[in-house]
Parts: structure tokens; sequence; C-alpha cells
């Protein structure tokens, strides 16, 4: 990357990766750019056309620049713990790390520097978030989490594996099986539904320890993609998930709230919508995520997700893309065997391939993935739409009433920890012998 003009820290902090990390890091150039980083004015890229005018990002010499140096930034505190793998086993990292969350770091005997580094930093609440406001927005985010997430969460989730730059890092993991695939869809929902509850994002919350095992999880998959398997190209792809990539699952619901703005011809989110931005930008910052990825303003929303898309590659390989989104797709969620559990997976996998279809499936790729949606996928979503969308709605409603404010919240809490349990138990780990080649002596102690 050239010399930073707009964006000096940031920059900083990536080239500052191989500084902290030489054994990780030593071999990145982090002044080239990776091929997935689509600059030029007439590369295909994810952008839709349709979407945003790319030809105006790209004018804007701040944004491209914001994008092409957060292409190149892991996670400085959470990625030397990670490495650790190399002489310790990842049961004792987890192992350790839970502890740390749930009872301090005192508590943790002689934890390692970089433990206490990457829980301190997740402490660190820094002055540009407005905590008062997290606790409300987390009210207004459980509402969707309780009534529509569950519903649509597997159509997001393959939103990851429609670019091969970006899909990659996952199904290096293989996690490309049935029940991995499962796994991972269902961590994902713990993950969104737990932040949600009341408190849970404070120190010593679920919330809070939940973000730390996902950048735990994330920075192994950096580790393993980039020490272990001879599919990383650092010349095509640069750093396994960059925070970059991890913006768009962070923001998704501010995403859709700023959307939601600029179709209603607002400029400004309400107040009941800003406490759901700070609310997202608190538990992306517990996630890793710089400042300057996290906007605050409608415009700044959405440019930012466009820009994203703007500069990131177009590129579909089906052995890549097209098994993550089969696999998915495929896979059964519900922990029991009941019939009840039985006729949610049905219905559950009706709206998300109505919803994949009505955002990925122009172009008759859906079709080319195997993705269809039948007589019987229609006949699901319409018997059941009065409930589920209508449900939502009434619920909605009614939180906007004061007198009902209360009980509906209590409802929604009722309801998402309901759901949790359906989940099962969120591991957010990954396998690193999946990774190829393997040497054995090297990860023998090695696996989660």
């Amino acid at each position: 990357m050239p010399q930073s003009t707009h964006f000096p820290a940031l920059a900083e902090r990536v080239h500052r990766q191989r500084t902290l990390q030489p054994g990780l890091y030593g071999d990145v150039d982090f002044t080239a750019r990776p091929y997935r980083l689509a600059t030029g004015a007439t590369d295909e890229t994810a952008l839709p056309a349709w979407v945003d005018d790319r030809a105006a990002i790209l004018a804007d010499e701040r944004l491209v620049e914001l994008m092409s140096t957060a292409t190149m930034l892991g996670d400085v505190v959470a990625d030397p713990y990670a490495s650790l793998m190399a002489t310790r086993s990842f049961k004792s990292l987890i192992d350790m790390l839970l502890r740390a969350c749930r009872e301090g770091l005192d508590a943790v005997p002689d934890a390692p520097p970089e433990l206490r580094a990457f829980v301190a930093a997740m402490e660190a609440t820094p002055s540009w978030l407005d905590m008062g406001l997290v606790e409300e927005g987390a009210r207004h985010a459980r509402i969707p989490g309780a009534f529509l997430s569950p519903f649509v969460t597997r159509g997001a989730f393959v939103a990851t594996f429609m670019n091969t730059y970006a899909a990659l890092p996952m199904a290096l993991t293989g996690a490309l099986g049935g029940r991995k695939a499962a796994r991972r869809v269902n961590e994902t929902s713990s993950f969104f539904a737990v932040t949600t509850l009341p408190g849970a994002l404070n120190r010593f919350g679920p919330g809070f320890e939940a973000a730390a095992m996902v950048r735990l999880m994330h920075s192994m998959v950096r580790y393993n993609a980039l020490k272990r398997s001879d599919r990383w190209d650092l010349d095509v792809y640069g750093i396994p998930i960059p925070q970059l990539d991890q913006m768009p699952a962070g923001l998704i619901n501010v995403y859709l709230v700023a959307a939601k703005a600029r179709r209603e011809g607002r400029t400004e989110f309400t107040s009941g919508e800003r406490a759901l931005v700070e609310f997202g930008r608190y538990r992306c910052f517990l996630l890793g995520l710089p400042e300057e990825l996290l906007p605050t303003t409608v415009d700044g929303v959405l440019r930012a997700l466009h820009a994203r898309a703007a500069v990131l590659r177009e590129g579909f390989d089906d052995d890549t893309c097209g098994a993550l989104v089969r696999a998915t797709m495929e896979a059964y969620l519900p922990v029991g065997r009941t019939p009840r559990d039985r006729a949610f997976d049905a219905v559950e996998r009706s709206y998300s391939k109505a919803f994949f279809l009505r955002t990925f499936g122009r172009g008759g790729r859906a079709a080319q993935m195997g993705v269809r949606f039948t007589k019987a996928d229609a006949a699901r979503v319409a018997v059941t739409a009065p409930f589920v969308l209508g449900r939502f709605v009434a619920v909605q409603a009614a939180a906007r009433l004061p007198l009902l404010r209360g009980p509906v919240d209590a409802y929604a809490i009722r309801v998402l920890k309901r759901r949790l349990k359906t989940y099962g138990t969120a591991e957010f780990t990954t396998d690193a012998t999946t990774y190829a080649p393997v040497d054995r002596t090297a990860t023998a102690g090695a696996t989660a």
C-alpha cells in the first residue's frame, strides 16, 4: 500500500503486525496490493451496478484508502494469542480465555502476556463509543433477534460465500460437511442472539465472552491459513479474514436500518435507530474492528458497506463458493429431531431460500449452486407468513407503546433464551487438521 494520507494511525496499526508477529506476518509485504483489491475503473467487483455508483466511490480517495488499508488488517491482539498454538494446545488457549472472561485475568495462573494484552484491549472501551446508548440499542435489537433472525440467518450467512476471495478462509476450515456447516450457522445465530440480552456485553457478560471466542477462532483461521495451508496465496488474497471482511456481518443490522432511512428520504437516524447503531458499533469493537470502519451516519454506513463491495474483486469458484452455499443450505440446523424440530427446519429452510434468491439469485447463479425455491417452499412461506412476519410486526409496534415496552421486552428475552437452547452450545473453534497440507509433527498438540 502507498503511504497513508488520510488514515495514518490505521496504516501504522497494519504495519505494526509484522513487528508484533514476525513468526506469522514476517513474510507479508504490507506495501503490496493483493489481487483481490480491485481499484481499477474497469475492474469487475462485488458491487452490483444497481446498488451504488462505483465510479463515484472510486473518486473518493479517502474512502478507497480506508478500504485498501483495512484489507490488510488482521487482529493485533488476538493473533499473537492464537499463535501460541505453535507451542500450546488450542484447548489450553480456549480454557485460559474462558476463565479470564468469566473470572478475570488474575484467576488464570501464569497467564501469558498475549492473553493479558488480548483481554485488556477488549476491556479498554474507547471514548468514541457512547456506552449510554448501548443497552438501549440492545433492547431494540432483541425483537428482530428473537422473532425474525431465526428465519433469515442461514440465508444471510451465505452472503460471505458469494465471493471466492472472501469465502476461501471458511473453505479452508473444512466446514463443508453437514454437521460442521450446521454448527457454523448455529454459532453465528447464537452469537448475535446472546449479545442482545440485557447486560450481555458487560465485562463479565456472556456476549463479551462470545466476542472473545469469535476473535480467537478468526485468529486461529488466520494462523492456519498462513502457516499450514498451501492454498493461501498472499499475492492474491492478502490477509485471511481482514477486518474489512468482518464489517458486513458486524454491521448488517445497522446497514438495514440505514437503507430503510434512505428509502424513507431521511439523512439522519431516529433516536432509537441511533441507539441500535451504537450497540452495533460496540459489538464490532469487541470483535476487533477499528473506529474507522464503524460510521455513525446514514450515509456513512451505506457508503462504507458499498465501498467494501466496490473494491472486492468479483470472483466465483463453484468448488469453493458453490460448495459452501450448498452445504449451508442443505444442513439440518435444529439440535433435536422431534416433529416440531423437523417442521421448524423445513419452514426456516424455505425462508432462507427465499431470502437467498431475492438477494443473490440474479443471473441463474442460485440454480447453478443447486438452490431452488419449490412449490412446497412457497406454500410453507405463504402459510406461516402471518405468524412469522405478522408476529414480528405486531411485537415491534407494541414495543413503541410506553405501557407495553416492559412486557414486550420481557417476552422477547424469553423467546431469545429459548432460541439459544435450540442453537446448542457454541464452541467457536476450528480444526487445524483440515488445513492442507498439515505437518502432523508440528500440529500434534494444537488441534481444537
